[in-house]
């Protein structure tokens, strides 16, 4: 199983970074052009031993004559890197775990999840738009006395088979095992389902990575956040100077 799951994801890497599987598992520094946008793109993998650099066409000399001389920490230190999420796969095998008393589950899948009233937004789990459309295909919440306390949610990707866990959990209800349980749960679902499931986690939410640790989930790789030459960071101006400053005379 796990070696499916590896597979599955690197399948999406290579789609998402415009790199081959040699390339991804080099021990490299890899500089790719993102296609699909016309926007000033930056995002940067690692994955193993290798690290690909994906860049709109338009920076990636600017951005390869800054980073081609610097190892992968000097990479991710970076001042115009902006943001870093630790990316985590299933184990081989998924433990059962006791549900913390008072509280009551319901698992929700497919079509029926457009019909889920939430009084509350959890955004990290579950996320309806102003239209009605979620990405969201798969939900595992806990409930009490009838309202919903916490959501863990798989949305679909670009790949039908692989989905992403996020949870959220009212604070009042936090460490008491609600978190791993629900998405400990909601990846055996996906699983049976024939669904390649995954977990992220900010490298600043020490909280979340220990959600991932309990449910047996294993770092598989790391990116930074791909929206900060898009125009909608309030930093898009600063990161552009600072780039052109950065570029050896």
């Amino acid at each position: 199983m796990k070696k499916m799951i590896i597979n599955a994801i690197e399948r999406m890497l290579l789609n998402q970074y415009y790199c081959s599987l040699n390339e991804l598992h080099s021990s490299n520094t890899i500089y790719t052009v993102c296609e699909n946008t016309k926007q000033n793109y930056l995002k940067i993998l690692t994955y193993q031993n290798c690290i690909v650099v994906c860049t709109s066409k338009n920076l990636q000399n600017n951005i390869k004559s800054i980073l081609q001389y610097k190892n992968k920490d000097e990479i991710f230190e970076n001042p115009f890197v902006y943001g870093q999420t630790i990316h985590y796969v299933p184990n081989d095998i998924h433990y059962n775990m006791s549900f913390p008393q008072n509280y009551q589950t319901e698992f929700v899948f497919g079509e029926s999840i457009k019909y889920v009233k939430i009084e509350n937004h959890f955004q990290n789990a579950f996320y309806i738009d102003q239209y009605g459309n979620t990405a969201t295909k798969a939900i595992y919440m806990a409930k009490q006395h009838g309202k919903v306390i916490a959501v863990a949610g798989a949305s679909k990707t670009n790949f039908d088979n692989i989905y992403e866990i996020g949870i959220d959990v009212m604070e009042q209800h936090r460490g008491k095992g609600v978190a791993s349980y629900l998405v400990n749960e909601l990846t055996k679902k996906c699983i049976e389902k024939n669904i390649v499931p995954f977990y992220s986690a900010s490298v600043t939410n020490i909280a979340s990575q220990m959600v991932a640790s309990k449910c047996h989930y294993i770092p598989l790789w790391m990116d930074t956040f791909g929206t900060i030459l898009d125009g909608s960071s309030a930093y898009h101006n600063i990161l552009n100077k600072l780039i052109l400053e950065l570029i050896p005379s």
